[in-house]
């Protein structure tokens, strides 16, 4: 069951390659976008997007229904916004929005990989066998509350993102990531408010910062598109 039309992700290859074009792109922005984007997108990149050293590695220590929780439903949620970043390389028309869909890929595909170690470490499934997880296919764009997955493209959402392009991809793109991001920044902050293991709890700190920031831009991008 999932809640967006699959979108086969890139060669390993292909991905490297354009996440390499992406470190380089800072000129695009410069010089597409003005000096408020520009430094916006800059200040996301130091913040570090990428998952930290501190949260890597297994999660080891105590933890709770919370923590399992908020890795069960975070990596479905990532990789959907993987499916939606993966859409840019060929339908984006500006360099704002690829860089912006480059650095998405470079923090959550390692986001993901270390949200499934730590459910191994716990002796945990990746999909819980009820609870946030039902009734996924029905949400809608936006939708969400407290306890489910915030954010989530719906199918037909998805389909429309796919079938668009150029400026019509650049403003959906922007518009659809905004909500899935404070989906996600919901659900970071109830595992900071809930959660007991240290690195989950860092990892959704590090989520709430970031994505926040990216936020931020992302209005200001939609403004000016």
């Amino acid at each position: 069951m999932t809640a967006f039309t699959h979108v086969p992700r890139r060669p390993l290859r292909r991905r490297l390659a354009f996440v390499g074009a992406v470190a380089a792109g800072g000129l695009l922005l410069a010089g597409c976008g003005g000096s408020d984007d520009a430094k916006g997108m800059d200040h996301a990149s130091a913040k570090g997007s990428a998952t930290s050293e501190a949260t890597t590695g297994p999660a080891a220590g105590a933890f709770n229904d919370a923590d399992v929780r908020f890795a069960q439903m975070m990596i479905p949620h990532h990789e959907q916004a993987l499916a939606m970043a993966a859409l840019a390389d060929d339908r984006a028309s500006d360099a704002r929005i690829t860089s912006l869909a480059g650095r998405i890929e470079k923090a959550q595909d390692p986001e993901i990989a270390t949200l499934k170690s730590w459910l191994r470490g716990w002796g945990k499934p990746e999909k819980p066998s009820s609870g946030g997880m039902d009734g996924m296919d029905g949400m809608e764009h936006g939708s969400g509350s407290k306890g489910d997955m915030g954010g989530m493209m719906s199918g037909e959402g998805m389909r429309k993102l796919e079938a668009a392009k150029g400026p019509a991809f650049d403003r959906a793109f922007a518009s659809m990531m905004i909500d899935h991001h404070q989906g996600a920044i919901a659900m970071a902050k109830d595992e900071k408010k809930n959660g007991r293991n240290a690195k989950a709890k860092k990892l959704a700190d590090e989520v709430v910062k970031n994505q926040s920031t990216e936020v931020a831009t992302l209005r200001t991008l939609l403004d000016r598109l």
